[in-house]
């Protein structure tokens, strides 16, 4: 009996020992990598948003989550270069901010879950097989429609009935060139019904801004609108400044070049994209796959107008148009 009993002791020590990989898990602290175009300042909104959520879902950076940042500094060539490293690193997972840095991770790993948050058209992009059934290890947030340029034009004919002609300013391969012309298409279709002339141009980066608004100067343009993209985004400040000293009217489709000045704006809400891109991590960290997680169309859009900044280009804004804000600054 006792020989029995110590047999049965040296089992039971022996399975104890053995480990156990659910008992594991929950200790395992999960590490993100986090891909950005620009740099850290030009998108503290959206990471701050990001993070508020993040701890409203449990975790902390640094304690029970860990994170690596790599930013491009809108250098395009090294958007390969940072994804191949977060992949070296075997990162649990990968954020994403824009189409180009999204389909350098896709390139990087088929097997790493990728989260994108302002990309405009994944589809289109190449990055998943459908908004409802991505089908691969990329899922996350859309940006915008291509019918947000062609409402920007529309807000621009109401704040300035006058305007015969405008300059639309685009960033190539941001987005997808399959995305781009089809905002083109749907940008010239709103500009017949309006009557506008359209002036399209493009800034491959900030050094050819210049270059740009001279261009509208000799186009006569009489106003402004912007196709969304990373980089432009980056340089929001210098883009207000440019159409100030122009005297442009402008209309982005971001809220934060009219905080900066600018006239007018009219997208996605960029910190609540950033918050649901939170949700998505919280999800997959826990286990859930990105080809069976829808990705997320924006459902949160503002239209931001600038007194200040119509005061000081002779401008008087229908007080229709003020009405209809969901935010104005004085």
């Amino acid at each position: 009996m006792a020989i029995r009993n110590i047999i049965v002791l040296l089992i039971g020590l022996a399975l104890w020992s053995i480990p156990d990989a659910e008992a594991q898990q929950p200790g395992k602290v999960p590490r993100i990598g986090f891909l950005d175009s620009s740099t850290a300042s030009s998108n503290a909104v959206g990471l701050e948003a990001f993070w508020q959520e993040m701890r409203k879902l449990g975790w902390i950076e640094g304690k029970n989550i860990a994170i690596e940042y790599r930013y491009a500094e809108g250098k395009r060539d090294r958007f390969p270069e940072l994804a191949a490293e977060l992949v070296r690193l075997k990162v649990d997972l990968i954020v994403v901010e824009g189409t180009g840095l999204a389909l350098a991770a896709k390139s990087a790993t088929t097997t790493i879950p990728i989260v994108v948050t302002t990309v405009g058209d994944p589809v289109g992009a190449g990055l998943v097989a459908s908004l409802a059934r991505p089908g691969g290890n990329v899922t996350g947030l859309s940006f915008l429609g291509p019918e947000t340029v062609a409402k920007c034009l529309q807000l621009l004919k109401e704040a300035v009935p006058s305007v015969t002609r405008a300059a639309v300013l685009s960033h190539p391969g941001n987005p997808s060139e399959a995305t781009r012309k089809i905002i083109l298409k749907e940008t010239e279709a709103a500009a017949r019904a309006l009557a506008l002339q359209l002036q399209f141009l493009e800034a491959r980066g900030p050094e050819e801004f210049e270059r740009a608004f001279a261009e509208m100067g000799r186009g006569r343009a009489g106003g402004l609108t912007v196709v969304t993209s990373i980089m432009f985004f980056s340089e929001r400040k210098r883009l207000v400044e440019l159409a100030a000293k122009h005297k442009l009217p402008a209309v982005y489709p971001w809220r934060e070049p009219v905080d900066a000045g600018g006239l007018l704006a009219y997208g996605p809400n960029l910190p609540d994209i950033f918050r649901r891109a939170a949700g998505y991590v919280d999800r997959i960290v826990k286990g859930a796959k990105p080809a069976d997680m829808p990705v997320e169309q924006p459902v949160k859009f503002e239209l931001v107008v600038n007194l200040k900044a119509a005061r000081a280009l002779g401008l008087t804004l229908p007080p229709s148009l003020i009405a209809r804000a969901d935010h104005v600054i004085n």
